[in-house]
């Protein structure tokens, strides 16, 4: 996997991620909890965050991304 690719995917969820926070507060401004889209929204955010670290670790465990070691003491 090249790593355009790698940075494209990440990116792309943190878009994700950050447009249904934005639509979270969007929908608690707008319904004032008439309805369930606020809480749909935060929902999702959450599913996609979990996803992301997920498939980061997964991605370390593989081998296809490798830790860069800053804040690591050297030896």
């Amino acid at each position: 996997m090249s790593e355009s690719l790698k940075l494209l995917l990440i990116l792309g969820f943190l878009l994700l991620i950050l447009w249904n926070l934005g639509a979270g507060l969007y929908y608690l401004l707008v319904d004032k909890g008439a309805s369930k889209r606020t809480v749909n929204a935060l929902t999702r955010r959450i599913a996609l965050s979990v996803t992301l670290i997920v498939l980061v670790i997964i991605a370390i465990k593989l081998g296809w991304i490798v830790p860069h070691g800053i804040g690591r003491a050297p030896g």
